[in-house]
């Protein structure tokens, strides 16, 4: 595994992150093909093994179950000292004024509940997982930066939200001396490339790393166009992100994998990862394989040719996710 900082931060960080919206409590009703202690086993001892150690949660995710499966692992399997720990704030935890968004009531209460969950004194990394339009940036920046101040989070991030929401916070806790995000959660694959428009260039003006998620397109990259999986039947929202016009795209990255002699997700990640502004992308596994592919992407330098068969298949299409 290689490692890199994470944009222009101390921080260092492996090349793969371990995704871990694949792990909760089913019956909080959550995702349907979520892991629970047990089953994700593997998938944690798999990642250590390969030197998978930045790994990415979410309050919300499995309704706060991932969180405390995360922790358990990290204590099990793992010391915290070793791993880059990752999660995130803004959606609905509950009907409360601090259950969701970005108010300082809001942030305050939902790291200590993360913290609590995940059995642990800090989180590396705080994310917030949307702009929220009914706070004040001022609010947000200065809340976000009094629990860095507090020593509960190490290092700011934010997720999917437009360039100019992105400048505004930064700006902001710049103008009042605050603690600044170094990385950038976004949408990015060969299905979904609109963040080259404006946010890779803001990302590379500000020194901000960006760790993409569905890096494989919610698994339409991995495997060949129409095959059905138990996460792809019961996905809603991948229908809203991608269609039948993108299966060129799968069409391009089945074609240069089979004549490579590798696994179409090494492919497609390994084209995510030629993009310089790209720290590591997430990978959300369910199987070990998933774990083993996403490591050997690293290693799989693309040629020009091979990169412009899997990009000039790429039409314009509305950013999603926000």
């Amino acid at each position: 595994m290689e490692y890199t900082r994470l944009g222009s931060s101390g921080l260092k960080v492996s090349r793969i992150v371990l995704g871990c919206m694949s792990f909760g409590d089913t019956s909080r009703g959550f995702n349907e093909w979520a892991l629970d202690d047990n089953a994700a086993e593997p998938i944690f001892r798999r990642a250590l093994d390969l030197g998978i150690t930045f790994w990415d949660t979410a309050n919300v995710y499995g309704f706060g179950t991932s969180e405390e499966i995360v922790g358990r692992a990290i204590s099990k399997y793992s010391r915290r000292e070793d791993i880059v720990l990752a999660t995130k704030v803004h959606f609905k935890m509950h009907d409360g004024p601090g259950g969701a968004g970005l108010s300082r009531k809001a942030i305050m209460e939902q790291i200590d509940a993360s913290l609590t969950r995940l059995g642990a004194d800090y989180v590396d990394l705080y994310q917030i997982h949307r702009f929220d339009p009914d706070t004040p940036v001022e609010e947000t920046m200065e809340a976000l930066h009094d629990v860095v101040k507090a020593g509960k989070v190490r290092y700011l991030g934010a997720s999917s939200m437009w360039a100019w929401q992105f400048a505004k916070l930064q700006h902001t806790a710049e103008l009042h001396g605050w603690t600044k995000f170094v990385s950038m959660q976004n949408q990015y694959s060969l299905m979904q490339r609109e963040e080259e428009r404006e946010m890779f260039g803001l990302l590379a003006d500000q020194g901000v790393g960006s760790i993409p998620w569905s890096p494989l397109a919610k698994g339409r990259l991995a495997r060949p166009w129409g095959t059905q999986t138990t996460r792809a039947s019961n996905d809603p929202v991948a229908d809203r992100f991608f269609s039948a016009d993108d299966q060129p795209i799968a069409d391009a990255v089945q074609q240069v994998a089979e004549a490579r002699g590798v696994p179409m997700a090494q492919v497609a990640l390994a084209w995510v990862l030629s993009n310089p502004g790209v720290t590591a992308p997430i990978v959300g596994a369910t199987k070990e394989l998933h774990l083993a592919d996403a490591a050997a992407a690293v290693d799989l330098t693309l040629t020009d040719d091979e990169l412009r068969a899997l990009e000039s298949v790429y039409t314009p299409r509305q950013p999603t996710g926000y």
